[in-house]
Parts: C-alpha cells; sequence; structure tokens
C-alpha cells in the first residue's frame, strides 16, 4: 500500500489536474457561446442567399457559370483535386481531430482507387493537427496564402475564424477551378448539430451542381416565384451570385468546424473533470483508511509496550 505521503501527494496533483480542466472547459464553452452567436447572425443571410440561387437556378432561363454542372455532364477526371480540410489547432478535444483525419484517408483512397496519384492532389490544411498529419502521410500540403502585401497561415483560421480570409482562400480555389488547373474540389469539416452532437461531412465544393439547388417546377418558397424578371439577365445575374455563394459556403464549413471544436472541448474537459472529482474522492478515502490504520498499528504498539 502506498504511503500517506504519496497518496496525499497524488490527491494534490488531481487537484491541480482538475482546475485545469475546469478552467480549459470554461474558456472553450465561453468560445461556443460566442461561435454559436457568429453562426445564428449568418444563417438569415445564408437561407436568403440559398433561396435566391434556388430560385433562379429552377427557372428555364439558360445561363453559364464556370462554377456549375449541369445535370447532364461529369466531373473531370484531369488535371488536379483539391481538399481543403478543417481541424483544431490545439489536442483536448476528444475525437474531433481523429475524425477529422480518417475522413481524409479515406477520401485520399477513394481517389487512388480512381488513379489520382498523390502528386495531383492540393491539400489545404486549416489547423495544425490535420497539417501535421497530412505531412506525416509525405504529403506537401499549402499552409499559406499571400493576398497583396499580406501573407496569412491557414492555422489563424482554425485559431480564430476571418471573414476577409477565409473568402481570399476561396476565391483563389475558384480562380484555380475556373482556370482549369483543378477538376473537382472537396471541404472536409465538422458540422455542428448541437453542443453535443458534430457530425463530419465531406462536401464537393466544386464544381456546384444545379440538382442540389432546384425545386420542383412551379415550386414557391416564401412567395417567391420563378419567373424573375431581371436586369441586365438572368446569366449575369447568376454569374454575380455564384462566387458570393461559394466564398459564404466556406466561411460557413469554418464557422461549424469552430464551433464544433470548442463543443467538443467543452465535453471532453467536463468529463475529464468530473473523472478527476471521482478520483480525488477515491484517494480521498484510500488516505482516510489508510491514516486510521497507521493509527491503529500504533496504538496496538503502545498497548503491547506497557504491558511488557
Amino acid at each position: 500500500m502506498a504511503s500517506l505521503k504519496e497518496i496525499k501527494s497524488r490527491i494534490g496533483s488531481v487537484k491541480g489536474t482538475s482546475k485545469v480542466t475546469s478552467a480549459m472547459k470554461m474558456v472553450s464553452s465561453a468560445k461556443l457561446h460566442k461561435a454559436q452567436g457568429m453562426i445564428n447572425s449568418m444563417l438569415p443571410y445564408q437561407k436568403s442567399l440559398d433561396d435566391i440561387v434556388s430560385n433562379f437556378l429552377s427557372g428555364e432561363t439558360p445561363f453559364y457559370s464556370p462554377y456549375v454542372l449541369k445535370e447532364e455532364e461529369k466531373p473531370s477526371a484531369a488535371n488536379r483535386v483539391a481538399v481543403v480540410v478543417f481541424s483544431s489547432n490545439s489536442s483536448l478535444c476528444g475525437a474531433f481531430n481523429y475524425n477529422i483525419i480518417r475522413e481524409f484517408m479515406s477520401l485520399v483512397l477513394d481517389l487512388k482507387a480512381e488513379m489520382i496519384p498523390d502528386d495531383r492532389i492540393d491539400i489545404y490544411p486549416v489547423g495544425k493537427k490535420v497539417e501535421d498529419a497530412v505531412r506525416k502521410m509525405e504529403f506537401k500540403p499549402v499552409t499559406s496564402l499571400k493576398t497583396g502585401e499580406e501573407e496569412f497561415s491557414f492555422q489563424s483560421l482554425a485559431a480564430k475564424p476571418d471573414y476577409k480570409k477565409i473568402f481570399a482562400l476561396a476565391s483563389h480555389i475558384m480562380e484555380q477551378y475556373a482556370s482549369g488547373v483543378l477538376s473537382r474540389v472537396y471541404v472536409i469539416y465538422h458540422h455542428f448539430k448541437s453542443s453535443a452532437v458534430q457530425k463530419v461531412e465531406r462536401l464537393s465544393y466544386l464544381p456546384l451542381e444545379i440538382s442540389s439547388y432546384k425545386k420542383e417546377k412551379n415550386a414557391t418558397s416564401e412567395g417567391w416565384l420563378n419567373n424573375y424578371i431581371v436586369e441586365p439577365s438572368v446569366s449575369q445575374v447568376i454569374e454575380s451570385l455564384m462566387p458570393q455563394l461559394l466564398k459564404q459556403k466556406l466561411y460557413t464549413c469554418l464557422a461549424d468546424s469552430y464551433a464544433s471544436e470548442h463543443a467538443a472541448r467543452t465535453i471532453a474537459m467536463q468529463v475529464a473533470t468530473d473523472n478527476a472529482e471521482d478520483l480525488i474522492q477515491e484517494l480521498t478515502i484510500l488516505y482516510n483508511k489508510s491514516r486510521q490504520q497507521a493509527i491503529t498499528a500504533e496504538l496496538l504498539d503502545i498497548i503491547a509496550g506497557s504491558s511488557q
């Protein structure tokens, strides 16, 4: 049995750990609350933009957009494939990063099954954990982007979502796709459903499939009709809306991932704090029993000595 000093030292160590996990839980909880507010503020704009684009695409007017995949077309297997992966910069958030890395590995296996070699896969890791994992898999990820005179790393996006920076990343990827350098773009991230549920999603970012936005013929949504009278033309309006839609979609993925990270860390730190408190109770009971045994042994020694 461990000595009283060892048990007391261990109790102090566990109490210190409990304070750290409790503090981390409160910090992540505050960041989660902020992230939820950011998502709630963004949702009305996202929904309105989706409805407008959906109604335009559901019409019969022909249009052209370099980002749209029409129903009779299929994505080209030529050129390169890009993957944007969102993770966290730090650990202690349960299986959050593991699930992202596992989904990324699954995507790589699917691409290899299509005979696409590793050197034709461009990876944009947003988060230190997935960046480290990608390097261990012997990929050469794109870790930063230069816009004008400013250059920023993608790890800064994982630490703090930035509207302008994620828009710059989206613009860069869209330019690569429109110029024919990229044939497909995927996004892997956690979709935030609630504080207890975060689901890994693999999104086909480009090309954009019309079928996912089109409504049934003559369908209406909240009073919006499909037969718009548009100036100067439907094609020009769609051409200006598509980049905004794609940029907003990537920002939504970033916000979802940021909220999911702190939700996962809040739960993980709560579980760690509860386990620490349970362990403290067990050690306290063990300490009291050991102390009582030591006192009893001393009393027996005194009694035995006085009787001789």
